[in-house]
C-alpha cells in the first residue's frame, strides 16, 4: 500500500472474527505472492469459534496465541473488545472487522444502533481513533443500507463517523455465486483508505465477477437440481425441502439430503484443509459457518 515496501508484511487484526474468514483471505496474499502479511491481534468472543480459530491459525501465526507468562492470558487473542482498551491493541495497517449483523439483518429485530451489538461499531471507531491505520475492511449484511437509526440511516452515522477520522468511505454489495462459490450470500462490505493514492489503487484492482469454481452437485456427491445453493442460515435446520425456511436440504440424485458442515465448508469457500475441532458438535460448526 502506498510507498510501503514490498517485503515488509502488512499488519493486521481481526475483530469479531468468526472462525477467520477475513484472516484466510489476508494470509492468502503471502501464499500467493502478492504481499507478505501479518496477523498481529484477533478478538472473538465465543468459545467455539476461539477454538475453531485456533485450530486452524496457529500453525503459520503461533505469536498470536502465545500465553503472558504471568497471568497466562492470551492477549493478543482476545474475548470481549469492550473490555480491550484500544491503545493496548499492537500496531497495525489494516483493521477488519465483520461487527455484529443480527442488528441490521432480516433475522434480528431491526433495532440497530438502538440495540447494544448495533454499537459495537463504535468501538471499531475508537480503535481506528487511536491506532489510525492505513486502511480498515468491514462487513455486514446487506440490511444495513436501508436501515434507520431514529431520523438517520445507520450507513450515513457510519459513513460520518469514518470520514470524520480521515478515511474515505466505499460500499460494495457483493454476492458470493458472482466470485466462485455456489451461495448468494449478498454482504455489504465497507472500506477506507487513509491516502487517496491507495484508494484509488484498490478501485482500480478490483476483480471482476468469475464463474463458478463448483456447483452443488459437485458439493454434494450427486446431481442437484440447482447449481448455486441456499445462503447457509442459523436455525431452521433440517426443515426439509417442502419447507419454505428450507436452507439445508437438497434433493440429490431424488434423495432428500441434509448439508453437512464439510459441504458448508466448501460452500462458503474454505480451503480443503480447513477443519472443525473434535470438540465442536455438527450443530455448533454448522451455526458457525
Amino acid at each position: 500500500m502506498g510507498k510501503r515496501a514490498k517485503s515488509k508484511p502488512l499488519r493486521f487484526i481481526d475483530l469479531f472474527a468468526g472462525i477467520g474468514g477475513f484472516h484466510l483471505a489476508l494470509h492468502s496474499n503471502s501464499t500467493q505472492g502478492i504481499h507478505p502479511t501479518e496477523c498481529v491481534f484477533v478478538s472473538e468472543w465465543d468459545s467455539h469459534a476461539r477454538a475453531t480459530y485456533e485450530r486452524n491459525f496457529k500453525k503459520h501465526s503461533p505469536a498470536i496465541f502465545q500465553r503472558d507468562p504471568v497471568t497466562g492470558e492470551q492477549t493478543n487473542f482476545a474475548g470481549d473488545i469492550t473490555k480491550i482498551p484500544p491503545a493496548s491493541i499492537p500496531d497495525f495497517d489494516i483493521l477488519c472487522g465483520g461487527f455484529p449483523c443480527q442488528p441490521f439483518s432480516q433475522a434480528g429485530l431491526k433495532k440497530g444502533m438502538d440495540e447494544a451489538r448495533g454499537t459495537l461499531f463504535f468501538d471499531i471507531a475508537q480503535i481506528l481513533k487511536e491506532k489510525s491505520p492505513e486502511a480498515f475492511f468491514l462487513e455486514n449484511v446487506r440490511g444495513l443500507l436501508n436501515h434507520h437509526s431514529g431520523d438517520k440511516k445507520t450507513i450515513d452515522i457510519i459513513e460520518n463517523t469514518l470520514r470524520v477520522l480521515g478515511y474515505s468511505f466505499d460500499v460494495f454489495l457483493v454476492r458470493a455465486s458472482d466470485y466462485g462459490v455456489p451461495q448468494h450470500r449478498p454482504r455489504l462490505f465497507m472500506i477506507g483508505f487513509k491516502e487517496i493514492e491507495n484508494r484509488e489503487k484498490f478501485i482500480s484492482s478490483l476483480p471482476r465477477p468469475k464463474k463458478l469454481k463448483l456447483t452443488m452437485s459437485e458439493v454434494m456427491g450427486g446431481k442437484v437440481d440447482r447449481k448455486i445453493g441456499f445462503t447457509l442460515r442459523v436455525g431452521g435446520r433440517n426443515s426439509g425441502v417442502a419447507d419454505r425456511r428450507n436452507w439445508d436440504t437438497y434433493l440429490v440424485d431424488g434423495k432428500e439430503v441434509v448439508l453437512q458442515k464439510e459441504q458448508g465448508l466448501a460452500m462458503q469457500g474454505f480451503p480443503k484443509n480447513f477443519r472443525f475441532p473434535d470438540s465442536i458438535s455438527e450443530t455448533q460448526a454448522m451455526k458457525q459457518l
